[in-house]
């Protein structure tokens, strides 16, 4: 049983993820997020914590940053656009994910950290050749993916690896492992 009150878009989901995992929920009816909505995901928060999981789309992105900037702690659980991808229609969402790919998604929730000073900067991307080289874009996502903090784009994601406060020795690993992918 996951501790936290998972947050999710719609009924669909919460289906979709108690086929993986034992949990409570609360649904934002995907736009149509409330005040009275965010007031129920505001005393989930107090009670046991929340873990946003929301479709990796721009209405998922836009519910996870209203619901962020109510509750900057809350943890967030990314799917990647194509483990969120139903076969048969294209479409994207928690639903069509497998049971497998919720629980990893779930098991990597990360909280954003307290206002830290910056452990990352752009030059460190520049160095992984996550920027400012013609494949960057594809090797920031292929290590988004691995580390689990969802699509984003170069200054997105330096913000989540300094918000996250994702170890240094963790993102050499994981970009070891996108080399032997052979990129």
């Amino acid at each position: 049983m996951i501790k936290e009150v998972i947050v999710v878009e719609g009924k669909d989901d919460i289906s979709a993820v108690k086929r993986a995992v034992d949990a409570e929920f609360i649904t934002t009816s995907g736009m149509g997020l409330t005040e009275e909505t965010l007031a129920k995901i505001e005393a989930a928060h107090q009670r046991c914590g929340i873990i946003i999981f929301t479709d990796p789309d721009f209405p998922g992105q836009k519910i996870r940053s209203i619901i962020s900037q109510r509750i900057p702690e809350a943890k967030h659980a990314y799917l990647t656009q194509e483990k969120a991808r139903c076969k048969k229609t294209n479409k994207i969402g928690i639903e069509y994910a497998q049971p497998e790919d919720i629980r990893e998604a779930l098991k990597m929730a990360k909280a954003v950290k307290e206002e830290v000073s910056p452990q990352y900067t752009t030059q460190d991307l520049w160095q992984w050749g996550l920027m400012g080289v013609s494949r960057g874009g594809k090797r920031r996502q292929q290590l988004a993916d691995l580390l689990g903090i969802g699509k984003t784009n170069g200054k997105q994601f330096l913000r989540r690896l300094n918000s996250f406060n994702i170890p240094r020795e963790e993102i050499e690993k994981a970009l070891l492992a996108i080399e032997g992918l052979g990129d």
